[in-house]
């Protein structure tokens, strides 16, 4: 079966998901059409108001190399199936390993049964936000190349011969590598009518350089590429990234960071990198906007949020060059679906327009919450036996029509500091103050880098951190960037994401010395 074009009809901001290759055929094997039926009959004879199916198979390929010898390898697939009931205004769940029509009878019985002991415990009535119905759909995501059909020892081999190029360097001591693919093939069908089969394909190299200064001193440089929505043409063709040239350039920036100096603290102009940035705009921007912790749940796992829903359409959040999309199309975003674990078409909406907080992300029952028409389709299950949960999608900052390239930027700062690639970060509770670390700050004197600095950390407020942008690059400076663990929700769950920036400047932004991230 082929993926093909799908189109959520009468959504503003919704766009045509990309056509794409073959869903395994493995997976469309199964009994999905049996399972579907055999599970939401049994939740209507058994009184639910509503019932949803999902099927999930998730296969997962891990590589991981030492100074270019195979150290660990690891593939497995995860299938099972679960059902999602509304039974008197509560929710139920129940998912089970086998996909048979006699477990997905189970399950929704177990599913129902859950929903009656919710509802006597008392629990919040659910309601959920209408969706059209979507019969018979089908999507992928764009891939070129199958990277499971891609032999071991074949994805091994050019893992091994990058770092081999990296370990040709004098300065470059030691390598990791490490390869991560991803194809998770789902099936969703509900009581209204909707049912979609759907495949998502990622890919995410990784090399770690180790180097090793004339007085001993050491220092570790990671490569910038993103995890990605594409095939094995990502590593073997380049396509989405230039890895000849990262790993060509690494060994000198890893030598520049050897003879980095201690930063001096103050207050600096930053110019922001994308391969920085994006981790600034996940955590400050993509978490703090989500409809679930604006309602005031997550609080006691990874915080809530200083954003209330009266702020939207009213809160200044940074100046008026911010302008903040979201969406679940992006051709190759990490977040980029069809339809959400909930049924709803994929779309994109504004969040931040010229800097005033314009939307949340919301699942079906948040967008209820807050008065919203329709969900905007942020619904997310780590795997079949997971719950469906609330969280961000693919959150952009959106780059000046006519911006200038990165040395522009650079070149109209006097007094500043370069940040590339992302390292650590921390977030208080409410997402309102927060400091993050990069992988290489560069110091800016005059417009021009003079050398490397160690231990920049720079620490902001958040709605005083985007009011200090002052200057945005244009779309030739743009590049999506992202994470492909971000874990939300108890127990926790992992999804992805995308985050694309342009480079931008930031104005008098706080700096401190960590005293630790400089050669030792």
């Amino acid at each position: 079966m082929t993926g093909t074009r799908v189109r959520a009809a009468g959504r503003p901001g919704t766009a045509d998901a990309a056509a794409g290759p073959a869903v395994d055929p493995a997976f469309l094997a199964l009994p999905l059409a049996e399972v579907a039926g055999a599970a939401l009959d049994r939740a209507r004879r058994l009184g639910a108001g509503h019932a949803a199916v999902r099927v999930a198979r998730t296969r997962a390929r891990r590589l991981l190399l030492h100074d270019g010898r195979l150290r660990g390898s690891h593939d497995a697939t995860e299938l099972g199936l679960s059902v999602g009931v509304l039974h008197g205004g509560a929710r139920g769940f129940a998912a089970v390993p086998e996909v048979t029509p006699a477990a997905a009878a189970g399950a929704a019985e177990g599913a129902v049964a859950l929903a009656r002991v919710c509802r006597a415990a008392g629990a919040e009535p659910v309601e959920l936000a209408d969706e059209p119905v979507y019969a018979d759909r089908h999507w992928s995501s764009p891939c070129r190349t199958d990277p499971f059909g891609v032999p071991e020892r074949d994805a091994a081999a050019l893992l091994a011969g990058w770092s081999r190029g990296l370990l040709a360097a004098p300065v470059v001591a030691h390598v990791l590598a490490k390869l991560t693919a991803v194809r998770e093939s789902t099936y969703y069908a509900d009581t209204a009518g909707t049912s979609v089969v759907q495949q998502r394909v990622r890919v995410h190299p990784q090399l770690l350089a180790v180097g090793v200064g004339s007085d001993g001193g050491t220092a570790t440089l990671r490569t910038l590429g993103p995890p990605t929505a594409r095939g094995w043409e990502y590593l073997a063709d380049g396509d989405g990234w230039d890895w000849s040239a990262e790993l060509a350039e690494l060994p000198e920036h890893l030598a520049g960071k050897l003879r980095a100096r201690p930063v001096r603290p103050g207050r600096y102009d930053l110019v922001m990198a994308p391969s920085h940035l994006w981790l600034t705009i996940h955590e400050s921007v993509g978490h703090a906007t989500e409809a679930d912790r604006a309602l005031g749940h997550e609080m006691s796992y990874a915080g809530g949020t200083f954003v209330t829903p009266a702020d939207v359409g009213s809160l200044r959040y940074g100046s008026e060059l911010m302008t903040v999309t979201a969406d679940r199309v992006d051709p190759h975003g990490l977040a980029t679906v069809g339809y959400d674990d909930e049924g709803v078409a994929a779309g994109s909406w504004p969040l931040v327009r010229d800097g005033v907080l314009t939307g949340l992300q919301t699942d079906r029952h948040t967008a209820l919450r807050l008065g919203a028409g329709r969900s905007t389709g942020c619904a997310y299950a780590e795997s079949a036996t997971h719950v469906p949960i609330s969280r961000l999608p693919n959150v952009s900052l959106a780059p000046a029509r006519d911006g200038p390239d990165t040395d522009a930027l650079v070149a109209g700062v006097a007094d500043g500091i370069l940040l590339v690639g992302s390292d650590s970060w921390s977030i208080d509770t409410r997402r309102r103050r927060f400091q993050f670390t990069p992988q290489r700050a560069h110091r800016i004197r005059h417009g021009r880098l003079v050398g490397q600095l160690a231990g920049v950390a720079y620490q902001a407020e958040t709605t005083e951190f985007w009011g200090s942008l002052v200057a945005l690059g244009g779309p030739g400076t743009y590049h999506c960037f992202g994470a492909d663990l971000c874990g939300k929700g108890q127990p926790v769950q992992a999804a992805a994401a995308s985050h694309g920036s342009p480079a931008a400047v930031f104005r008098g932004v706080r700096v401190i010395d960590t005293g630790g991230e400089g050669p030792r």
